[in-house]
């Protein structure tokens, strides 16, 4: 599929390549910003339900489903590429069920640098294609993938930042 927008956050952490893939494999914790109510959905929040492979193999299956102001939210990704620990890719496949941004694919990538590595999370997603979710998604889309994106980087460093070192 191709996409006609994106959005990515990239930061640099002070942890190794394979811890940071290990935590960003797990899709719970690339998702905690969409479980707990907050204003940028409205107060909605999605509810995980994993595959046996709990989204950290290729072909694994993540649905989430939610509602905001009693409309039903869903969506369910694919895991389409898994290098760890350097590369990891989902998109979403069938119907999507999303205000302000419709299908998608997302990435993180891991580059190894000295001591820590440099962390990329990507998103790169079309506009809902129905009236009115499509006019949302021009005045919000752009918004809620940079939160995305960023919240997802931001709780990494968060992480990596409350971890004590081992001795």
């Amino acid at each position: 599929m191709t996409y006609q927008r994106s959005a990515s956050s990239t930061v640099a952490l002070s942890a190794l390549a394979e811890r940071v893939f290990e935590l960003l494999d797990n899709p719970t914790f690339l998702g905690a910003h969409m479980e707990e109510p907050s204003v940028m959905v409205l107060g909605a929040s999605m509810k995980y339900n994993l595959d046996e492979a709990e989204g950290r193999a290729v072909g694994s299956v993540i649905r989430m489903t939610g509602s905001i102001l009693g409309l039903g939210l869903s969506v369910e990704e694919v895991v389409t590429e898994r290098h760890p620990p350097l590369l990891k890719t989902w998109e979403t496949r069938r119907t999507v069920r999303l205000l302000v941004i419709g299908p998608y694919r997302m990435a993180v990538r891991i580059s190894p640098a000295g001591s820590g590595c440099s962390l990329n999370v990507r998103i790169d997603y079309n506009l809902p294609t129905r009236f009115p979710y499509r006019l949302l998604g021009r005045l919000l889309g752009g918004f809620y993938a940079n939160w995305c994106v960023t919240k997802i980087t931001a709780g990494a460093i968060a992480h990596f930042r409350s971890v004590q070192p081992t001795r």
